[in-house]
């Protein structure tokens, strides 16, 4: 697409939907096709997804689309109505997660979900208070959204409470084995919930993501998962894993949680659910999620449907038969090892880290190791250039966010290692 046509069409999008909608890339792209892990632009032009979740079984899939168009055309109304379809796929669903949880309610998007969790919990706990990190992101709902607002406006948000991500790359202390780190991060815990209970709002839970990804994917010290989830339980709370990103084999496992070492009251999930279609749930015991049910009707026109049903059947069938928790967890691994290799003697690069198809590299600058979120924008941008599409995150911006649809292969794999490698000459000249 030309210069002038690219820019007509900006002009029309920021009339059509106001200016300040968010876009990728300094040059924005205009992609009209998708097909795997790959994306066509306007021009014809391939690039290599690196970046999207939500087409988690790939772009354009056959099974999830004959799905869709299969169901859609038979029947698709409320939850209202008995259907085989959604209790058969909530049956599955929790089937894939640990015994104590047992209930699904099914919702539309992972905001939604996270909200139906801290309903549950607090309904369940008779509690307020809600613990998150200081970097964290949830979702976008006035409730969800303050849980990423608290730790810079906390007295605009008197019943949350936040504590410092844990992490071994900017640990909060300086000479602590991995032990005595995770405890220095346990004592902030102990900190927060002292504050809630002082405060009279008491503990109802934690909110984490269970591998931190907006945090920027840290190593975790030792076993904080585990501690501060009893720590958290001690107190009468209950422990809520957002799994909408970490979820469905993202990490090579079904649950993040499962890479991360503890068991939650209640998980999130959304994104990669329905491939596109819009289908997120909160599951949890059936006691939780009937005293949910019980005190709030809640209810969502366009939820538990027999559309949502099919195509998350469609999207988990992909999962399973065709073995990508063991690709992603083969590929990943291959992944992250290179980038190490490659890292090795580049001064702008501090951190590589992640699990399965979920990796971040953390860009910085100076003997300080401080972050370079500019670095990290140059890099996306000259990778962009290079056919591949990524982008940056993490607490500072300045990590390298590698997520690609799970059906990514060793050939699109080695794709992306030899256009970062350019870009790793490029900038070192």
């Amino acid at each position: 697409m030309s210069a002038p046509v690219a820019r007509k069409l900006l002009e029309r999008r920021e009339q059509a939907l106001g200016a300040g909608a968010q876009l990728f890339y300094t040059e924005p792209l205009h992609i009209v096709r998708g097909d795997g892990v790959e994306l066509f632009d306007a021009d014809g032009r391939r690039y290599i997804d690196m970046y999207n979740n939500v087409p988690c079984v790939g772009h354009g899939n056959a099974r999830v689309a004959d799905a869709m168009a299969a169901q859609q055309a038979t029947l698709n109304v409320h939850s209202r109505y008995l259907h085989e379809g959604i209790v058969s796929f909530a049956e599955r669903l929790v089937a894939l997660h640990h015994d104590g949880i047992e209930s699904a309610v099914i919702s539309c998007s992972g905001t939604e979900a996270v909200e139906v969790g801290l309903r549950m919990a607090r309904l369940a706990t008779g509690q307020r208070g809600v613990i998150a990190t200081d970097a964290t992101y949830h979702g976008n709902s006035e409730a969800v959204i303050a849980l990423t607002l608290a730790a810079r406006e906390p007295e605009a948000h008197p019943d949350l409470a936040t504590i410092p991500f844990p992490q071994r790359f900017r640990p909060i202390e300086d000479g602590l084995d991995d032990t005595e780190l995770a405890d220095a991060y346990l004592d902030q815990l102990a900190a927060a919930i002292g504050h809630l209970e002082e405060s009279g709002h008491g503990v109802a839970a934690i909110v984490l993501c269970s591998i931190l990804a907006n945090e920027g994917l840290p190593d975790i010290p030792g076993d904080f998962m585990a501690r501060a989830s009893q720590m958290v339980r001690d107190a009468g709370g209950l422990v809520i894993a957002d799994e909408v990103q970490a979820g469905y084999c993202r990490t090579g496992r079904w649950w993040g949680y499962e890479v991360t070492g503890f068991e939650p009251d209640i998980a999130v999930m959304g994104k990669p659910m329905g491939n596109g279609l819009p289908l997120s749930a909160t599951v949890a015991s059936r006691e939780i999620v009937e005293g949910f049910r019980t005190r709030t009707r809640h209810f969502n026109t366009f939820a538990a449907s027999p559309l949502q049903a099919a195509v998350g059947h469609a999207v988990i069938d992909e999962i399973e038969q065709r073995g990508l928790a063991s690709s992603v967890s083969e590929i990943g691994r291959n992944l992250k090892a290179a980038l190490v290799d490659r890292a090795v003697g580049c001064s702008w690069i501090g951190d590589v880290r992640g699990h399965g198809l979920f990796i971040g590299v953390e860009m910085v600058s100076g003997k300080d190791l401080a972050p370079d979120r500019a670095r990290a924008v140059e890099v996306t941008d000259r990778l962009k250039e290079r056919g591949i599409l990524a982008s940056n995150a993490g607490a500072f911006a300045n990590v390298l966010k590698l997520r690609p649809p799970l059906v990514l292969q060793q050939s699109h794999a080695e794709e992306f290692l030899s256009a970062f490698h350019a870009v790793l000459q490029e900038l070192d000249g």
